[in-house]
């Protein structure tokens, strides 16, 4: 497969530092950090500045890939339904930024019903977007919600409230 151009019309919207920032807490820090969707290539740097010891954050296929000890990120939501089997397969630890929404579907229920954990955020998340490969001056959040949803991330409880 080739590597994947995820910035479309609906994928296009990056993760700005704060995002991580808000569950810096809950990032594993210890462990290899494979930041497997490349977006715009700033989310990588920004957990490599919270404190993540190593974060592998390079233009590289998802599915024809297998890296680091743990997978953190906002990942092109108009590909989830492949993503998740592939996260299945790969039974590593991961943490992603995606619509509420996701949790009621099908490909969730078949790959990883009664295994997720969810962070909820405390506002709805604003993304930076990007048009022409630039980022463009947004100061609206985005029109729907997004959760962290987590595996395999030992939390505390099954829903963190941030």
């Amino acid at each position: 497969m080739a590597l994947l151009n995820t910035l479309s019309k609906h994928d296009d919207y990056m993760t700005p530092k704060s995002v991580w920032e808000n569950i810096n807490n809950y990032i594993p820090k210890d462990k290899v950090i494979w930041e497997a969707f490349y977006g715009n290539g700033q989310s990588g740097k920004y957990l490599e500045e919270l404190g993540c010891k190593e974060v592998i954050h390079k233009p590289i296929d998802f599915f024809e890939n297998d890296c680091g000890e743990a997978v953190i990120s906002n990942p092109p939501f108009s590909l989830c339904k492949t993503i998740m089997p592939r996260l299945k397969e790969l039974n590593k630890p991961f943490i992603l930024i995606m619509p509420v929404s996701k949790m009621n579907t099908v490909y969730m229920r078949e790959n990883f019903m009664n295994e997720l954990q969810v962070i909820i955020p405390r506002r709805r998340i604003n993304f930076d977007k990007m048009v022409n490969g630039e980022i463009v001056e947004n100061t609206n959040c985005a029109n729907f919600d997004c959760y962290y949803y987590c595996y395999k991330m030992n939390l505390p409880r099954d829903l963190v409230w941030l």
